[in-house]
């Protein structure tokens, strides 16, 4: 028996798999409206507020600290599920303005692309993502961040689909 050459067979096989899950992908790509949360990139640790303001996006405010340097970021970010909506990688774009104690103020514009995961049975989303700038005003013109963010699910996404309406006590009574 002739096997077929390793990458046909991936191909053939992955396009299997999406073919079979594309019936249970749901349309929303976050289980949530509004989270916050702690964000770090190693040297720099601060707050991140995440809130929903279009089905599959988000905008998201960043106030990061370090120890000769504060800055405050906003962003606009595009979400789009992973095999199901825990699961979503997304990217965005925005801008920042901060201080640096040696070389005064600074500011500049945000690139962002990222993953996060929303963990099962718990309010808690975990996001790791990178985040170019190009920077006015400061000693550095461009960074090249990573970060790793915890955050906590303030206001859940509403129930949607089939069993909408079902588990919703109000209806019941």
């Amino acid at each position: 028996m002739k096997l077929l050459p390793l990458p046909y067979f991936l191909r053939f096989v992955g396009c299997l798999l999406l073919l079979a899950m594309l019936p249970i992908l749901p349309a929303a790509a976050q289980k949530y409206r509004t989270a916050t949360g702690l964000r770090s990139d190693g040297n720099n640790y601060g707050l991140s507020i995440q809130q929903v303001f279009l089905p599959k996006a988000t905008v998201e405010g960043l106030a990061m600290f370090a120890p000769r340097e504060r800055s405050f970021t906003v962003l606009a970010e595009r979400h789009f599920g992973i095999l199901g909506p825990s699961l979503n990688y997304y990217f965005g774009a925005g801008a920042h303005y901060g201080n640096n104690r040696e070389s005064g103020d600074f500011w500049g514009f945000d690139g962002l692309v990222g993953a996060e995961y929303k963990i099962a049975f718990t309010r808690l989303v975990v996001s790791f993502d990178f985040k170019p700038t190009i920077e006015h005003g400061s000693d550095d013109w461009n960074r090249f961040p990573t970060a790793l963010s915890l955050r906590y699910i303030i206001l859940k996404q509403k129930n949607s689909g089939l069993f909408q309406g079902i588990f919703d006590k109000s209806k019941r009574d």
